[in-house]
């Protein structure tokens, strides 16, 4: 079974090799403050996120459904977004459509409780189902939000992907004005450049979760199903998209309306992202193998991990709120900032931008 499958590449690193290079952040670095002048329980990472009050910033993005053992990761998943209070993405409900039967595996807004639940469904889905279907699921479902993930790379790739794309921006827009709930735009792992970003959010795109390059290529993973006679292209794509941390800084102007998600390492990472402008940040690959190799206790240790990470870096920039950590803790190394400036100027030239994306801060 396909999604059996994608779980089985996802959480084997020593058979598969399915990342990518890296998001990025190592050439962003924060400014020290050796005299802070704020006690370590002052800080607050706290945000407030789909109507909730969270503890910080981080969250268990979408990746999981379709088998046997996305079905269980759901459930144990949604237990640990519980017990840590965060918000928590589901698989594809696209399976929903085709066995209805199913239902109670993505029906986990029971065991959540109170933390917001994240439906996904892929853009092809928006164009070829009813959007009356997609709304009357969402609603039985109980989500806070709907996810609908662009994965152009991945469905090229795959043996029974849906390689027609056409149509797809009109049917997501169509959605974004008719949707009873917050719809989140997300690519799979290769980026949504700034001028994308700002075309969704203006068509009522509640967040874009920018979700480049740097952690796990669908490529790669589509390949391991291929003969291996037929790896050969998917090979030359390994380092396909744009990193992660080039996107969230080359979207700064977009600022709270962007997620930041795409080889997510650890909370040092989730701060940089949170200081330069994102207002969530996701993580998927190093959940989905915490899930599967240690249950809820496993996530949780890993997040509580990245908290401490994470406020480790508020303390030591002197900033006891997000919004302050925002207020020019960081600097881009001179060789990532040129990078970050080429970018800009070659999307303005290639699409057009407004002139305030061009003169952004470099």
């Amino acid at each position: 079974m396909r999604k059996e499958k994608h779980l089985e590449i996802c959480t084997d690193p020593s058979r598969f090799a399915i990342e990518g290079g890296g998001a990025g952040f190592e050439a962003i670095r924060f400014i020290h403050e050796a005299m802070p002048e704020i006690s370590a329980s002052e800080v607050d990472p706290g945000v407030d996120f789909l109507g909730v009050r969270l503890p910080h910033p981080m969250f268990i993005s979408c990746m999981t459904g379709g088998s046997r053992g996305g079905f269980e990761a759901n459930r144990l998943l949604a237990r640990t977004a519980r017990a840590l209070g965060i918000p928590v993405g589901l698989g594809s409900i696209r399976v929903l459509f085709r066995e209805p039967a199913l239902f109670d595996h993505f029906h986990v807004k029971p065991i959540a409780g109170d933390v917001p639940v994240l439906a996904n469904i892929g853009a092809v889905q928006v164009r070829d189902l009813a959007r009356e279907r997609i709304f009357e699921l969402l609603r039985r479902l109980e989500v806070q939000a709907l996810v609908v993930h662009l994965n152009p790379g991945q469905e090229l790739f795959q043996p029974d992907g849906d390689t027609d794309f056409r149509g797809l921006k009109e049917a997501l827009f169509r959605l974004l004005e008719e949707s009873p709930l917050p719809v989140i735009v997300k690519e799979t792992g290769f980026g949504i450049r700034p001028g994308l970003a700002r075309e969704l959010l203006d068509a009522g795109a509640a967040y874009v979760d920018l979700a480049g390059s740097g952690g796990t290529n669908w490529v790669s993973v589509e390949s391991y199903r291929r003969e291996e006679d037929d790896r050969e292209a998917a090979e030359e794509l390994r380092d396909w998209g744009i990193p992660t941390a080039l996107l969230v800084a080359a979207s700064r102007e977009l600022g709270g309306r962007v997620i930041a998600s795409g080889g997510m390492r650890s909370g040092l990472d989730a701060a940089k992202a949170a200081a330069l402008g994102a207002e969530m940040v996701g993580f998927a690959l190093p959940v989905i193998r915490a899930v599967r190799a240690g249950g809820v206790d496993a996530v949780i240790r890993l997040f509580h991990s990245f908290e401490t990470s994470f406020r480790a870096a508020m303390v030591l920039t002197g900033s006891k709120t997000i919004d302050e950590l925002r207020r020019g803790t960081v600097w881009m190394e001179p060789a990532f900032s040129a990078r970050v400036s080429a970018f800009r100027e070659v999307e303005s030239a290639l699409h057009g931008i407004s002139p305030a994306m061009k003169d952004l801060p470099r």
